[in-house]
């Protein structure tokens, strides 16, 4: 069986190891690449990512590969984002003053917001149940074979907001307040949550967005 290549961008930020044991699991050839060949001739792409939007944006403008990713994304193949990575599909950020990001799906990335009345504070660190907003939205999406409320695991203090609802994927509740935990248009898709540090439901992710690839 030929192996579908999997494309890590690599952008000097976040650490990528456990994304690429995660991927281990499966029958895929990955690789860490910045390169646009590598990117582009690749079958899926994962844009990975911790820590702020604008030093984030920053890297893809320093290794030029903003125009490679919407190209890939043009071609239809599956592109996944996680945690910073899906924050940075999104217009802009309101991080450390707005910062544009790739526009690949309408809205903005802001603070969260939580209730004061809770024992809850940032950033949200924890195991938390992802929920569909509506019946049949994970069909045919990364989220397909995993089952209503099942625990991810979190790190972040901002979440994306996009514009459009039908571009949510997945919400999930800290602070008696809905976040959007999953995002999903077209063939981009975004993760707020670590499917790599999220256990078998992370790993059931991960494998249904290798078997996307037509």
């Amino acid at each position: 069986m030929i192996k579908k290549k999997i494309a890590i961008i690599d952008y000097g930020i976040g650490n990528v190891k456990s994304i690429l044991n995660a991927l281990d699991n499966f029958n895929a050839e990955t690789i860490l690449t910045n390169k646009p060949e590598d990117i582009l001739n690749a079958d899926g792409v994962i844009l990975p990512g911790v820590g702020a939007f604008k030093t984030g944006m920053e890297n893809l403008i320093a290794h030029d590969l903003i125009p490679v990713i919407k190209q890939y994304v043009k071609t239809g193949k599956p592109f996944l984002g996680i945690c910073l990575g899906m924050q940075l599909l999104l217009d802009e950020s309101e991080e450390f003053g707005n910062t544009k990001g790739l526009g690949l799906i309408k809205g903005k990335v802001k603070k969260l917001v939580i209730d004061e009345t809770t024992n809850e504070r940032l950033p949200h660190v924890s195991w938390n149940e992802i929920k569909e907003p509506e019946k049949n939205r994970w069909q045919n999406s990364i989220l397909e074979n995993v089952q209503q409320f099942s625990d991810v695991y979190f790190v972040h203090s901002f979440a994306a907001a996009p514009s459009t609802e039908a571009d949510i994927l997945a919400t999930c509740n800290y602070g008696n307040k809905d976040f959007c935990a999953a995002v999903k248009k077209e063939n981009v898709f975004g993760v707020q949550f670590h499917p790599e540090k999220s256990g078998k439901t992370g790993l059931a992710i991960l494998k249904k967005f290798i078997d996307l690839i037509k």
